[in-house]
C-alpha cells in the first residue's frame, strides 16, 4: 500500500537555463561597479599623478598624519625628504604621502622677541 503522495513523480521545473534568474546578479554588478570600483580607479589614479609631481617646497601631509614641507624630491627616486621641523627632515615613501596641501611652506612659532633686561646700578 503505496501512498499516492510517494508515487507521484516530482514536480517538473523550469529544468533549464533562464536568463531572468541571472538578471539580478547582472544588476547587483552593475551597481558595484558605478557605486563602488568606478570611484575607486579613478581615486588611485589621481593618487598616482599628485605623487608622480610632486616637488620641492610643496606642504604635505603624509599617510601617518605628519605634516612637512618637501626639502628634496628627485624624479626617479621611491622617497623624498621632507622637513617636518626646523632642521628635523625625514624621508618618506612617495606612496604615503597621502595630499599635498599647498605650495606655501609651514610657518614656524613666532618668536618671542628678545627684551633686554635692565640692570640697576
Amino acid at each position: 500500500m503505496i501512498s499516492s503522495a510517494f508515487a507521484q513523480s516530482a514536480a517538473g521545473g523550469a529544468g533549464g537555463f533562464s536568463l531572468q534568474g541571472l538578471l539580478p546578479f547582472v544588476l547587483i554588478f552593475i551597481i558595484f561597479y558605478f557605486l563602488l570600483i568606478r570611484p575607486q580607479q579613478k581615486r588611485v589614479k589621481q593618487h598616482k599623478l599628485m605623487v608622480e609631481n610632486l616637488k620641492r617646497g610643496n606642504k604635505v601631509l603624509t599617510a601617518g598624519g605628519i605634516l612637512g614641507v618637501i626639502s628634496k624630491a628627485n624624479e626617479g627616486s621611491e622617497t623624498v625628504s621632507v622637513e617636518i621641523s626646523k632642521d628635523v627632515i625625514v624621508d618618506v615613501a612617495r606612496q604615503m604621502i597621502s595630499e599635498v596641501r599647498g605650495e606655501e611652506k609651514l610657518k614656524s612659532a613666532p618668536k618671542k622677541p628678545k627684551t633686554k633686561s635692565k640692570v640697576k646700578k
